[in-house]
């Protein structure tokens, strides 16, 4: 089964809505895995739900086209920089170790991950005193020892191992995308749908850090949801900002105070969508568990994202793209493939942005229910599973081809950011004709006012 199959039933969208789907181009990226066949598939079921949305709200049914280089370039950098540079991708300690008796990665990202990685190592914030720590461990003792540090580590497994695995096993035997509704009365919405605009006026509150969470609400933006993107104070994202902000206003709120938590609960009310992706606990910790937000807004989307899955023995535990890859066997398979002494992952986050579009997919997906049948739906999703899916799908080495940016490739408009002036890449993705447009450029964190517009 294809991965646009697999979301198409996970999104149970009906099977005429292949009939609608159209892909152009020949490009692809380079991997063991059909990385491009599952970028083109997740976009394209985002852009099927809004289709279906489309349908529901005007009487007629466009149709989905999908670009293959473009689709293969928005699941890396969309943003082209004109005459500064995007700030370095990873940490200076971030990265794949060798151990006692195999590989582990070190994500050190943010400074309280790094941190706890070099208490458990006892060395300096220096590259090569943490190689030579990592060398005298095996690898299951420290990622062990990191991740009850509260940081975040993963070894390397072979794709049997991880099917072995308690967590999965776990994964495995969890649906693509997790459903609950329930019958709600919806308060005033400023959602006012425009057959341009199909997401105009639509409350869309964002609690969510890199990668997958930020790409579901940059999509929404991109037909027209106002999107809050709300974060603590301390906390940044410097290296992906210029990325995920795009067509977003990114306020700070502290809701561990109770001025924030006022605030916070005003603009939840408010909400027609919250997107998040908090650990399973980290919401009721703050007093803000599933009922909460109920009891708060009863007619909310409520959409959510976790990284290992949501069962198991290890549904709570940190977790990004990076280390899925290495915990799930893509980077052992990668390595295999490429004869390599080291892992080799996938050529973009791939995990993190097919995980965001389908995201996007489920909100609207869960709008066609609150629109015909007046349910207000939970979705929630993980990496994990997603990573699943493509695992599932059949492997064989490809090689890049097309992928070269041209002039052609890029949008004419110029967007003026915080960090300079840039470019995107033209949207992979055209809905009825209307492609993603964004009316807000890419802002730094924390430059808005936490608030709704007017």
């Amino acid at each position: 089964m294809t991965f646009f199959d697999q979301a198409r039933q996970a999104l149970h969208l009906p099977e005429e809505a292949l009939t609608q789907f159209d892909v152009q181009g020949t490009a692809q990226l380079a991997s063991e895995f059909p990385v491009t066949d599952f970028a083109v598939a997740a976009i394209g079921a985002a852009g099927m739900a809004l289709s279906e949305l489309i349908k529901v709200q005007f009487g007629q049914q466009p149709r989905v086209v999908v670009d293959r280089k473009l689709a293969s370039l928005w699941f890396g950098w969309s943003i082209q920089p004109m005459g500064w540079q995007m700030p370095a991708a990873w940490d200076s300690i971030a990265g794949d170790y060798k151990t006692q008796d195999g590989w582990i990665r070190l994500h050190t990202n943010a400074p309280h991950h790094k941190a706890a990685a070099l208490q458990v190592l006892q060395c300096a914030d220096d590259r090569a005193a943490v190689a030579e720590e990592v060398a005298k461990w095996s690898g299951e003792a420290l990622e062990t020892a990191v991740v009850g540090n509260k940081g975040c580590a993963a070894v390397m497994r072979s794709l049997a191992e991880w099917q072995a695995h308690p967590q999965g096993r776990a994964v495995a035997a969890e649906p693509l995308i997790a459903w609950s509704s329930a019958e709600a009365a919806f308060p005033s919405s400023s959602w006012r749908p425009e057959e341009k605009r199909p997401l105009a006026g639509l409350k869309v509150l964002d609690l969510t850090r890199v990668l997958a969470g930020p790409i579901a609400t940059r999509f929404l933006a991109g037909y027209g949801a106002e999107v809050l993107r709300l974060d603590p104070p301390e906390w940044d994202e410097p290296s992906v900002a210029p990325e995920v902000t795009l067509g977003k206003r990114c306020a700070r709120l502290d809701i561990k105070t109770p001025a924030g938590r006022q605030i916070f609960e005003g603009l939840l009310a408010q909400a027609d969508v919250l997107v998040h992706g908090y650990r399973p606990d980290a919401l009721a910790r703050l007093g803000y568990g599933e009922a909460e937000r109920r009891r708060i807004n009863p007619g909310l989307i409520d959409v959510s994202l976790n990284a290992y899955g949501w069962s198991g023995p290890w549904a709570g535990r940190r977790g990004f793209d990076s280390l899925l890859q290495m915990s799930s066997g893509i980077a052992h398979c990668g390595m295999q493939g490429a004869q390599s002494d080291r892992p080799v992952p996938l050529p973009v986050q791939a995990l993190d942005h097919a995980t965001g579009y389908l995201m996007a997919a489920a909100t609207l997906r869960a709008l066609v229910r609150r629109v015909t049948e007046r349910q207000a739906s939970t979705a929630r999703l993980s990496l994990a599973r997603v990573a699943h899916s493509l695992i599932a799908l059949p492997r064989g080495h490809v090689e890049a081809k097309d992928l070269e940016i041209g002039p052609d490739d890029l949008s004419p408009t110029v967007e003026k950011t915080p960090w300079g002036e840039a470019k995107r890449c033209k949207s992979p993705l055209t809905v009825g004709g209307l492609p993603l447009v964004w009316e807000i450029p890419a802002s730094r964190l924390g430059s808005a006012e936490a608030k709704w517009g007017e």
